[in-house]
């Protein structure tokens, strides 16, 4: 990915960023240098925090901050986590979209169209980023996909270098 334009974001964009993530994931975000990231081959925006590409926006308009896989990861979510079992993780970790059976426990707070934190369940890590098709409580069951993966480990956005 080829980097487009950068430059630091001013304090009231920092905030609505740091309020967003807060309010959506109940994370407060540490840093001294947030910069916006633009690139010229890929409709990706990041934020980068202290150099290192914790926030991006999935959705169409970037109204929406979310973290990255390396952002969840820094910043655990206190909200909108999915955990998948150890028989998922291999699936999730290379993109796939999450199924019923392999969830182990959901936040019931997520509402359908949710941006969500997958996680896995033995060390907690996030796996993936991506958008819940139902809402938290219709999560857990035995079968139908309900979690559309937008971004994993190893993926572009999380292999981008700066």
């Amino acid at each position: 990915m080829e980097v487009k334009s950068r430059h630091h974001l001013r304090s009231d964009a920092i905030d609505r960023i740091e309020q967003s993530l807060a309010d959506a994931l109940g994370v407060t975000i540490d840093g001294e240098a947030f910069e916006h990231v633009e690139f010229t081959d890929s409709e990706t925006e990041l934020v980068l925090v202290d150099n290192d590409p914790l926030i991006t926006y999935f959705d169409a308009d970037g109204s929406e901050p979310f973290l990255t896989v390396r952002g969840a990861n820094a910043y655990p979510p206190q909200r909108r986590a999915v955990t998948v079992d150890a028989g998922a993780v291999s699936f999730v970790s290379d993109g796939a979209d999450v199924m019923r059976p392999g969830i182990a426990d959901a936040d019931a707070e997520i509402d359908a169209g949710d941006l969500v934190v997958i996680t896995e369940q033995s060390h907690g890590k996030a796996l993936a980023i991506g958008r819940a098709r139902v809402d938290g409580t219709e999560l857990l069951g035995d079968s139908g996909k309900v979690v559309d993966s937008l971004h994993h480990v190893g993926d572009e956005l999380y292999n981008v270098t700066l």
